[in-house]
């Protein structure tokens, strides 16, 4: 019988080591370059990706699906809503029963519990495509283009301005990974979740233009993320001040790039000079969502090529 290769899932950033992720970054630039040169690159070739759907998406589903079939497998959308997942069905059972169809699940959802008892009951890898705690695949696209853009980030201080949602905890892990800095500026009421922070890479910042101070990467996020739709009145006065804007993008570092996971709204979280200016990386960034998660597909079915 074949060696049955041990299961390796990515449901936050903390899943991989810093070996693992640069050979993963190689890995992308590799399958990236075959993209823009239209070579046809199809590892994947009657594999299948499940994508399971709670929450909305663009950039997600469309990395995913695209990134699938252009490594010649195929990709199937679930929405919870048209799913017996949306009926009740328990969050175990599901991941028995999907894991036996496919081989690799990619899952965007609410709590981080839901994903890991999903995890826990499938016999195929399982990526974490979003949940309330973390966003890790989002998070290695950004590192992956400032990469590309300066270099190295260890060493480097990424500024947060904004709220203390999935993304600055998946960046406060990759700064544990890489060995980087995170400048952290969050409203009062919105602080981080300590339980959530397992690294001391990172300072504290009441005034959002300090935390920017010296940064080589100064990123932001919406004030409303999904599921907190009801909270937005409070989130824009809460927030007022924590504009990115172009004063303070002046006190990052001369040659500092801006961020932004996207959707954005201009005139909220960030001015339109500074996301749609010269140090904005935010299309790069969306886009190597595309070949980073591809380059994360074929690492965890087919591990080191």
């Amino acid at each position: 019988m074949p060696i049955q290769k041990p299961i390796k899932h990515y449901l936050q950033f903390s899943d991989l080591t810093l070996d693992e992720y640069e050979y993963v970054i190689e890995r992308a630039r590799i399958i990236k370059r075959k993209f823009k040169n239209y070579e046809i690159y199809h590892p994947m070739i009657d594999r299948t990706l499940v994508m399971v759907f709670d929450k909305n998406s663009t950039r997600t589903r469309l990395s995913f699906e695209a990134g699938m079939h252009q490594l010649g497998g195929a990709a199937i959308y679930l929405n919870t809503r048209d799913s017996q997942l949306g009926r009740g069905e328990p969050v175990e059972d599901a991941g028995q029963v999907m894991s036996r169809m496919c081989d690799i699940i990619m899952v965007r959802t609410f709590g981080q519990d839901i994903i890991e008892r999903f995890a826990a009951n499938s016999r195929v890898p399982v990526i974490n495509g979003l949940t309330n705690e973390h966003h890790p695949c989002q998070v290695f696209a950004d590192i992956f283009t400032y990469i590309e853009h300066r270099g190295s980030i260890t060493g480097k201080t990424v500024a947060w301005v904004g709220d203390a949602n999935n993304m600055l905890y998946s960046w406060l892990q990759a700064a544990e990974v890489f060995g980087f800095h995170v400048n952290v500026s969050t409203p009062h009421g919105y602080e981080m979740d300590m339980s959530l922070v397992s690294t001391d890479r990172f300072t504290l910042f009441a005034n959002p233009a300090d935390a920017c101070e010296g940064a080589h990467l100064v990123n932001t996020d919406v004030w409303t993320s999904m599921g907190y739709e009801e909270e937005n009145a409070a989130r824009l006065k809460a927030f007022d001040g924590w504009i990115v804007d172009s004063a303070k993008m002046a006190r990052a570092a001369p040659d500092a790039l801006f961020m932004h996971c996207l959707p954005a709204h201009r005139g909220e979280e960030v001015s339109a000079d500074v996301i749609d200016g010269p140090q904005s990386v935010v299309w790069d960034e969306a886009e190597n969502r595309l070949h980073i998660q591809k380059a994360l597909i074929e690492y965890l079915l087919l591990g080191r090529i």
